[in-house]
């Protein structure tokens, strides 16, 4: 497959992306002075009880800059743009239309580490030490295309996918607007162990107490890991990992132990309650001598 080279030079832009990660960068190239004749984003969504049509971030962020919205990449065919910036569009793109624009893709892993949907999720749960961001040619496979450049973040003990997220945004941003303004150059293959970062799935959000404590506290940073106590719900929000022994699941005051070390509870939010600290849920519970979290 030939695709379509980008100039040495890049003036017009079309950008292609819909959730909130892809808002930032759309900002940094407008606020940068690059045209952007076209945003093209995924469709309105039905939302609330009411079931209005909302817009996709991207799509009310280009409404406030002033910029054209399309949802079809067909308009393509009749906007004259030097380049096409792709960030979380959430589609495959066809071939047809890789041979015919340049489409440069913002890619939040050091590739070929975490290819796939869900890359930052993926790198903070395996305990990554470091991640980052590509900016990678598009390919007819799966994020497997040649990389202009990378920026590298380390992943600190304290980061959570909000944070995380937050500042690749940033770090990717600020890479594509000078590597626009400066030229691309020519792209390098990948290399290294390839890994795949398939989404993540509801059941992995379920704490195993059998698990050591710093994988736990991974899950936790993700975000919407939960656990039951006496047959209900109860959402883990915030943990401090400690040295203290005890029974995988086995709950003592605001402590619970794992497989290695323990984990104190910061904040929890039981089912149909608001969050709370979890001092606060364990003198309203008061767990029993010999009580167990999780099945």
């Amino acid at each position: 497959m030939t695709l379509a080279v980008p100039p040495a030079h890049v003036r017009r832009l079309a950008y292609l992306g819909t959730p909130d990660i892809a808002v930032t960068p759309l900002r940094a190239l407008h606020e940068a002075g690059f045209d952007v004749p076209v945003v093209i984003t995924g469709a309105d969504k039905r939302r609330g009880r009411g079931g209005d049509l909302s817009p996709t971030p991207v799509k009310a962020a280009a409404i406030d800059l002033g910029l054209p919205v399309a949802h079809d990449l067909a308009v393509l065919e009749d906007v004259d743009v030097d380049l096409g910036v792709v960030v979380a569009y959430g589609r495959i793109i066809p071939v047809d239309v890789l041979r015919q624009v340049p489409l440069l893709n913002m890619h939040f892993s050091l590739l070929p580490r975490w290819r796939g949907a869900a890359p930052v999720e993926r790198a903070l749960l395996a305990g990554d030490a470091e991640t980052g961001v590509c900016l990678m040619v598009i390919d007819e496979e799966l994020d497997t295309g040649a990389v202009y450049r990378q920026a590298v973040t380390p992943i600190g003990p304290a980061d959570t996918l909000t944070s995380l997220r937050a500042r690749l945004v940033t770090l990717g941003s600020d890479l594509l607007v000078e590597a626009l303004r400066t030229g691309l150059g020519e792209p390098m293959p990948q290399q290294g162990e390839v890994t795949y970062a398939s989404k993540i799935a509801a059941s992995e959000l379920e704490i195993d107490w059998t698990r050591p404590a710093d994988q736990i506290d991974r899950l936790v940073r993700l975000g919407g890991a939960w656990t039951t106590f006496r047959d209900r719900r109860l959402k883990i929000l915030t943990v401090e990992i400690t040295d203290e022994s005890g029974a995988a699941g086995g709950i003592d005051g605001v402590t619970v132990g794992t497989a290695a070390g323990s984990i104190k509870l910061v904040d929890v939010q039981p089912e149909g309650k608001a969050p709370m600290a979890a001092t606060a849920w364990c003198n309203g519970a008061q767990p029993l001598a010999g009580e167990h979290l999780g099945s």
